[in-house]
């Protein structure tokens, strides 16, 4: 990983809907720009993923998507709206901040949900984008929804029960192998629309236990990586902010047709594109950049045989190898 840099640049940019986004600048000025994007949705940017980029080469823009991190209002308050905090708008915030900083093209980084959301990106404005580097490759459909909070359950039984029984349980109906199928209208799992409403109750003290319970459920599926706790990590209000924003966006399909993102892949044609993905990603398997490979025309995918969703040592190889290559043009 580079060094440690600051922000030599910073600010707040209202993006219309009362919201304000905000964002930083750090790295060589007159470098290539990069724009990183953060996962969640709502997690907030990092100052460490400024860590992957040669700051001497890069001009490196963080910001903070709606409602989360220092960007306002904050999602952790119940009287912000969530009706104008959806993926077009994430898409157009974006889009205002390239125009802001005046900036022609630039490279997108990210991972998880934060790929789904550069995916959005860069297929609304293709000429925009110069490369893409996405680790832990997800594109949010409902499918990869209903794995994440109902699927993936019969790999920890106890953790999904406890998990369920935080949205006030699910209906009686067996799936297949007797396992409870709680995917209801949509295809999204009634159990995440459960969470999405708990998430807007007027009592703090009941979203504040909804998102433990759904941090601790996070936290489960990804136990195996030795990773320790990083969901219930989060505390107080960026907690609250995280969970409302993840339940809102999941229990809406992301505000995508479902299978558009890998549908319209072939508009990321002549983007180079790099996917890094681990194959024992219990959280997003590997089916998903897989088949993005597959529709983008040029995509590399690097499958990491021994990392899981959060990555490790060598995920973090490929990542900088790619940065630095894109570096020099």
């Amino acid at each position: 990983m580079r060094p440690e840099t600051a922000p030599h640049d910073q600010g707040l940019l209202d993006v219309g809907d009362g919201n304000l986004v905000h964002w930083e600048a750090s790295g060589n000025p007159d470098g290539r720009p990069a724009l990183v994007v953060h996962g969640g949705p709502g997690s907030g940017s990092s100052p460490r993923s400024r860590r992957y980029f040669d700051p001497e080469a890069y001009r490196v823009v963080l910001f903070d998507q709606r409602g989360c991190g220092r960007s306002t209002p904050h999602a952790s308050d119940p009287a912000a709206d969530m009706s104008v905090n959806t993926t077009p708008h994430l898409v157009a915030d974006m889009e205002r901040l390239r125009e802001h900083l005046g900036i022609d093209k630039w490279l997108l980084y990210g991972g998880s949900w934060g790929s789904t959301l550069i995916l959005a990106y860069a297929e609304a404005h293709p000429e925009r984008v110069s490369e893409i580097v996405i680790a832990s490759v997800t594109t949010t459909r409902r499918s990869e929804t209903a794995w994440l909070y109902e699927g993936v359950g019969r790999f920890f039984p106890e953790a999904h029960e406890r998990f369920l029984e935080g949205a006030g349980g699910v209906p009686d109906v067996a799936g297949a192998g007797g396992v409870p199928d709680v995917v209801g209208a949509g295809g999204v799992p009634d159990v995440v629309r459960a969470y999405a409403a708990l998430m807007n109750h007027p009592d703090r003290a009941v979203r504040e236990k909804a998102a433990a319970d759904w941090c601790a459920w996070e936290d489960a599926v990804l136990s195996m990586e030795g990773m320790g706790t990083p969901y219930t990590d989060r505390v107080d209000d960026a907690r609250l902010a995280f969970v409302r924003i993840c339940s809102h966006y999941f229990a809406h399909g992301a505000f995508l047709e479902e299978g558009a993102l890998i549908r319209d892949a072939h508009r990321l044609a002549g983007i180079p594109g790099v996917l890094i993905h681990g194959r024992l990603d219990m959280g997003g398997p590997l089916t998903t950049a897989w088949e993005l490979s597959r529709a983008w025309p040029g995509a590399e995918l690097h499958v990491v045989e021994r990392a899981g969703h959060l990555g490790g040592e060598e995920t973090r190889e490929r990542i900088l190898a790619a940065l630095d290559r894109f570096a020099k043009g």
